[in-house]
């Protein structure tokens, strides 16, 4: 921080407001410099936060945090913020064991409103402050700040519709950094955005509209003739008056690069008792070259080497052998259809999307209508593949319901980021989707381990399946199996030929509970592996095989409750069962950041645990 001169002393928005207004774009150039150091050395969200560098100071600088509360979206954005409100040194420990989140925080700080890693909430929540402070007669202000992207998700249209008409102190920011909203013509409507975003202009205004309507008889016809004119002029300007429809007040668009402009729209949007939207334009990647070329690369980075911009890590994953094997089916079947919601990169349907452009779909961020867009293509003939992480399948529940299983359609979900997923934390773990897919009737799911694996349980469902069937894999590359042992593409495979102990599970700890046999082998250990290749619904055949042993171990990475562990259990029982049975999972709680590694040892899911367990368990 020594090389820092003005961000060395900001420890909390109180400084940054004793910095004279000439300061800030060297404080704006420093913090960029801090956010591509560390997110070089621990990977994170770079593209989104250059972009809001100087929105994060003006806001600090114009508004009163904690006592006006500021909502981001997503979350991922926060960076700069967590800088300015205290955490200036906690930040080299960002998404480290123990150290700061990458997304917002409460636990954090009191300057972190909400939990935040999914998209389109903010407006939501923080209407719902603005009409708390309304009734309680709390005059601070509610501030959400929300991205083109994230306004695609209809949760913020919901949200729109029902701030314009509530009278309360809410400002929404729309970060446009990809799309104009509002495209205006030429600089005269640049010229009256900025003019119309300044407090004096609005005081004006205001005093204007007051001495007309206090004109006997003609004031308020006068008035009401001056507005209709001036909305006849602005739609001519700026062709778009969506957001003032709905009730709220527009302003913009503003240069999200320039603080004093940025500055002042704030503070004029303050004076506005009206729910108010600010439009500003912003550049993701801003300062870094390599970010500004290629936003999408450096949205969510591992380490990288700053003056190439090349990552230290790469190499097959999961999520690019989907994409591949998807691509080889597509080729042979034209009914073949892709859909995402906005993470084509993420999910592999990159070289899909360019292959086959006339069958892929991206929907937005619309998980919900990404779900039920493709049963209506199931509908019209096609086979549809849904590819979304995990953490995000939870937002379409209602229409795996309704719109897929209980439609009888042939519906494909590839779910990626299934269980931990690491340094992205609490929001993104994919530790739900398991229990409650459990929970649903006439579903298919499957759990691949390997490439392989992965491979022929897309083929196999492509061609055969009549159902909605989930392919759930990690994020990732493949776990190494020890020499002798190989994925089937059956329901469920047995490795061993030990009789009195069992391990059973499915997914990646399959790898971990190979290698334990072989360990547990050599301590004389009578053991073998059950790994269960389709975990919904469970093979009867599998059940009866681990009702021979007298000690199951049942390890899922997932959260135990609703689990498969517990309809094992029910199953086996109801067999007869009478040995011992143990069943190790996530417990009732959410999972904080951490490598996958060491999130893996401390639920007990890797090799040394699986041993120690065991031996502690058995008699040999």
């Amino acid at each position: 921080m020594s090389d820092f001169k003005l961000l060395g002393n900001i420890y909390s928005p109180d400084d940054l407001k004793k910095l004279n207004g000439n300061d800030l774009p060297a404080l704006a150039q420093e913090i960029r410099d801090y956010l591509i150091e560390t997110v070089s050395e621990n990977g994170g969200h770079l593209s989104s936060n250059l972009g809001v560098v100087e929105l994060s100071i003006a806001l600090h600088r114009v508004f009163e945090s904690p006592r006006d509360k500021i909502v981001w979206d997503v979350g991922h954005q926060i960076y700069t913020h967590k800088i300015i409100t205290g955490r200036k040194d906690e930040f080299p420990t960002l998404r480290k064991v123990n150290g700061i989140s990458g997304f917002c925080a409460p636990n954090e700080s009191e300057h972190d409103t909400f939990f935040s890693g999914h998209s389109s909430t903010s407006i939501s929540s923080a209407l719902g402050i603005a009409a708390a402070n309304k009734i309680s007669g709390n005059d601070a202000y509610t501030v959400a700040i929300i991205g083109d992207g994230a306004l695609t998700g209809g949760m913020a249209y919901e949200a729109l519709n029902n701030a314009g008409r509530s009278k309360t102190r809410l400002i929404v920011i729309l970060n446009d950094n990809e799309m104009s909203i509002s495209p205006n013509v030429g600089s005269m409507a640049r010229y009256l955005a900025v003019i119309r975003s300044k407090p004096e202009y609005f005081r004006l205004k205001a005093r204007t509209e007051d001495a007309i309507n206090r004109i006997p008889v003609v004031g308020n016809r006068l008035a009401k003739n001056i507005f209709n004119l001036k909305t006849q002029i602005k739609n001519r300007m700026y062709k778009s008056t969506f957001f003032e429809e709905l009730g709220f007040r527009y302003m913009g668009p503003i240069d999200g690069h320039n603080i004093e402009q940025l500055s002042e729209a704030l503070y004029t949007a303050k004076l506005i008792n009206a729910p108010v939207l600010l439009h500003i334009n912003t550049v993701k990647g801003k300062g870094y070259d390599f970010a500004e070329k290629s936003p999408d690369a450096f949205h969510g980075i591992s380490k990288f080497n700053i003056d190439s911009g090349e990552p230290h890590i790469g190499g097959k994953d999961f999520s690019s052998c989907f994409g591949k094997k998807l691509c080889e089916l597509a080729e042979n079947d034209s009914k073949i259809c892709a859909v995402t919601a906005a993470m084509s990169l993420g999910t592999g349907l990159n070289e899909f999307s360019q292959k086959f452009s006339n069958r892929f779909f991206d929907v937005g961020i619309a998980e919900e209508h990404a779900v039920t867009f493709a049963s209506g293509l199931a509908k019209g003939g096609m086979i549809p593949v849904v590819a979304v992480y995990s953490t995000f399948i939870q937002r379409a529940y209602d229409q795996l319901v309704h719109d897929g299983t209980l439609q009888k359609q042939k519906l494909i979900v590839a779910l990626d980021r299934a269980g931990f997923v690491g340094e992205d934390g609490v929001t993104h773990q994919g530790l739900l989707d398991v229990s409650f897919l459990n929970s649903i009737p006439d579903i298919t799911v499957y759990s691949p381990y390997t490439f392989a694996n992965l491979r022929s349980f897309f083929e196999k469902v492509v061609n055969s399946a009549e159902n909605l069937t989930v392919i759930r894999y990690p994020r990732g590359c493949e776990a190494t199996l020890p020499d002798g042992f190989n994925a089937s593409d059956r329901d469920y495979d047995v490795f061993g030929n030990g009789k009195k102990a069992l391990i059973v599970t499915y997914g990646r700890i399959t790898a971990n509970a190979i290698s334990a046999l072989t360990a547990l082998r050599a301590d004389g250990i009578d053991i073998s592996v059950l790994s269960l290749n389709k975990i919904k619904p469970i093979s009867l055949s599998a059940v009866k095989t681990a009702a021979e042993f007298e000690n199951i171990f049942f390890y899922e990475e997932s959260v135990k409750s609703g689990g498969i562990g517990q309809s094992f259990a029910d199953m086996l029982y109801g067999l007869g069962f009478c040995g011992k049975y143990r069943h190790i999972a996530v417990p009732d709680e959410f999972v904080a950041h951490a490598p996958v590694d060491s999130l893996m040892k401390k639920y007990g899911f890797d090799c040394d645990s699986i041993v120690k367990m065991i031996s502690e368990n058995t008699n040999g």
